[in-house]
């Protein structure tokens, strides 16, 4: 009887246990199909301005051409036994993005404006899916740098790994990065409110990031307050994680797991804080 007892129990558990973890499958599936749906709707607007593509690339070509050429003849900056065009092209891949993704912002401002954000508020999707799907989809625009920045980089004689794994990798920090700064711009687009704000605030941020990090020089030859500045820069560690898989020879002075890990734990915390202030920007 005790053990038939036993049975019944764990039978009862067992059907209570079944339906939350079917529940919570099912809720998880909703939101990651709510989610791609925002990041297709706003990765859609490529089709109707293919023009943006084109005039992205003109900053990572004046970089690498210009401001590269000039420096690795010059030898100025210890990069080791990595040539400075090896050593700097995932660094100016990661600028490409930032300067992408950092300007994303001012696209909500004009939402607002034509009330698409009071219409999105109005649907049942979670606020985070919203923030987090428009940060995606900066992540797909950002990947276009991917293909620039390459052939540019393959015309200079950088020494690309075309491992696959070394690929998906870049990719994937990539659009991280990407979802990052964009999730960062979504939550100063919702504080400042009005476009001739934010452009000068987007402006102020992105020479600092910039030049704040690992992208052009090593962090050993900063000064040290630069340094400090650098290592809390999110900047560094996307750089980081591209300079290791991007070129033959790269490595990561943080490790790879350490800078994905803190990409994503930072881009998680700014996409929770920008579903919690993403209604402000309605008001």
């Amino acid at each position: 009887m005790r053990r038939q007892g036993q049975g019944v129990l764990h039978a009862g558990l067992a059907k209570q246990v079944l339906p939350s973890v079917t529940d919570s499958l099912r809720a998880v599936t909703r939101y990651v199909r709510k989610t791609l749906v925002i990041t297709e709707l706003e990765a859609r607007k490529l089709r109707h301005d293919p023009i943006e593509l084109l005039t992205r690339a003109i900053q990572p070509t004046l970089w690498l051409l210009v401001f590269g050429q000039v420096l690795s003849r010059t030898r100025a900056i210890p990069t080791g036994s990595l040539g400075y065009l090896n050593f700097m092209a995932p660094g100016i891949l990661a600028q490409s993005v930032l300067f992408i993704a950092i300007f994303f912002g001012i696209a909500i401002i004009w939402e607002r404006d034509l009330g698409v954000v009071h219409k999105l508020l109005a649907t049942p999707t979670p606020r985070t899916a919203l923030v987090l799907g428009k940060a995606l989809s900066a992540g797909v625009r950002a990947l276009s740098q991917v293909v620039v920045v390459y052939l540019l980089a393959l015309l200079l004689g950088v020494k690309i790994n075309w491992d696959p794994v070394a690929l998906v990798g870049v990719l994937g920090v990539v659009i991280l990065g990407a979802a990052f700064f964009s999730s960062l711009s979504l939550i100063i687009a919702c504080v400042v409110k009005t476009r001739e704000r934010f452009m000068g605030i987007g402006q102020v941020m992105t020479m600092p990031l910039f030049f704040a990090s690992n992208a052009i020089y090593p962090i050993s030859i900063m000064p040290g307050w630069l340094q400090v500045m650098a290592h809390i820069n999110p900047l560094t560690y996307e750089v980081d994680a591209l300079r290791a898989w991007m070129v033959i020879g790269g490595t990561s002075v943080f490790g790879v797991g350490a800078d994905v890990g803190i990409l994503l734990a930072a881009t998680m915390v700014l996409v929770i804080l920008g579903g919690w202030m993403y209604p402000n920007i309605a008001i």
